[in-house]
């Protein structure tokens, strides 16, 4: 597993958790911008995990495809990815 990715599974495994604890503290009914504040942090994560995914498929997949078989595919992926996390 490539460094871009094992970072990613960490972000990903520390959202996991908050997004745990999140639960717990609605089932608790804690003070709602607690809660909030701890659903940002874990999107913020999320969001992290996945600029490390994206950029080791530029990296690797996307690059490949464009030295060996030209790459439009590829790169009409991640303009389609891009599309949707800028709209977010």
């Amino acid at each position: 597993m490539n460094q871009e990715r094992t970072k990613a599974l960490t972000s990903l495994r520390t959202a996991k958790g908050q997004i745990e604890g999140i639960i717990k503290m609605l089932e608790d009914e804690r003070y709602c911008i607690d809660i909030s504040n701890q659903i940002t942090a874990a999107q913020a994560l999320l969001k992290k995990a996945n600029i490390l995914i994206l950029k080791q498929h530029i990296h690797h997949c996307v690059k490949d495809a464009v030295k060996h078989e030209g790459g439009d595919e590829k790169i009409n992926e991640i303009i389609d990815i891009l599309e949707k996390v800028i709209r977010k």
